[in-house]
């Protein structure tokens, strides 16, 4: 089958072709799992995070992608609401061990035995997988399959760091950063909080004028202070500085929200201006998102379905798969990116 594959840590600030395509052989599914005929796979900036070290995969080579659409060829498992024909999802979670106290308690993002797809097991950058059966979600039949590809990450992980700001009607939310998880985000405040306001911090005027086209009140630069303090920012950025500075835009006892798996190193002495007084006295918070859970996966497809909203796709070719990671590398975002793999 074809693939893509990490085959070595790079920089994609010098490389301009860190993935490989290559030949693999079709994988066959165990009892459990499914196999996979991919349609679609969403692009991240952690398969960027993935390939320049800062989150390295478990061996290589890796076949990356972690927002999955495909249609079940195989099923060796036991669920009854799937079966071989059916349109199904994968998102970053894996698997987890479904034993220990997190996943027991529904927080199996937590989980110390957590497995990413793409980075643990091989993803959707590829003519076929195989995962877990319980680890697909149901997509309906109202989203394509590049527009349900961004639902299975930028969403979920979206919906996951809006639950961590205690989200209520009414509350000043900031976004720093807009792309694919952001402009989700803002989609789904503007119909369940239709009386707060989204402050949205971008560096490019491009992506501050398509927040402000989807509902933002206010837009600016990441330096640049909002009309008003705000309750909770989520910030969605690979940097430091726009956590340095969003901190100084939350009112006494906000919370800050950092939707990343990781940050770059580039602009770490940005760390060196924090500063307590200013930046965290009066109660105010930093809260991280680890991954996602089922539930958080399951529940915003759910709730995108019922309202309904559509993230905006940006489709690539099978064959432009560098030319997507380059383009996000490069700040060349609006809404989400997408591979049609058929």
């Amino acid at each position: 089958m074809k693939s893509w594959i990490i085959h070595k840590m790079t920089d994609l600030h010098t490389e301009k072709q860190p993935l490989k395509q290559v030949e693999m052989p079709k994988p066959h599914p165990h009892a459990g799992q499914v196999l996979l005929k991919v349609k679609t796979c969403g692009v991240c900036h952690t398969e960027i995070d993935e390939i320049e070290g800062r989150t390295p995969p478990s061996f290589l080579p890796m076949i990356p992608g972690h927002q999955v659409v495909g249609i079940i060829e195989e099923h060796h498992g036991w669920r009854e609401d799937i079966s071989v024909g059916t349109r199904v999802g994968v998102a970053w979670i894996f698997s987890a061990c479904g034993t220990c106290e997190f996943c027991l308690s529904g927080q199996e993002n937590l989980c110390a035995q957590f497995k990413a797809t793409g980075r643990d097991a091989h993803g959707g950058y590829a003519e076929y997988m195989v995962v877990p059966e319980d680890f697909v979600y149901l997509i309906p039949d109202i989203f394509t399959d590049a527009e349900a590809a961004p639902l299975l990450c930028a969403g979920a992980i979206g919906y996951r760091s809006l639950s961590l700001c205690r989200m209520q009607d009414g509350i000043r939310l900031g976004l720093t950063g807009f792309g694919a998880s952001a402009h989700l985000v803002l989609k789904l405040v503007t119909h369940m909080y239709p009386k707060s306001e989204v402050y949205v911090f971008a560096r490019s005027a491009e992506e501050r004028k398509f927040a402000l086209k989807l509902g933002a009140v206010w837009a600016g630069d990441a330096t640049e202070p909002p009309p008003y303090l705000l309750h909770c920012i989520i910030d969605t950025t690979p940097v430091w500085k726009s956590v340095v500075e969003a901190l100084n835009c939350l009112t006494p006892g906000g919370r800050l929200v950092i939707n990343a798996i990781r940050k770059e190193s580039i602009d770490n002495n940005y760390l060196l201006k924090l500063d307590y007084p200013q930046h965290l006295w009066m109660e105010k918070e930093i809260k991280s998102v680890a991954n996602v859970t089922r539930h958080d996966v399951t529940e915003f497809i759910r709730i995108a379905a019922e309202i309904p909203f559509k993230p905006e796709v940006q489709e690539y070719s099978f064959e432009q798969a560098n030319e997507a990671l380059l383009d996000i590398k490069n700040g060349m975002v609006k809404g989400a990116k997408v591979l049609m793999i058929e």
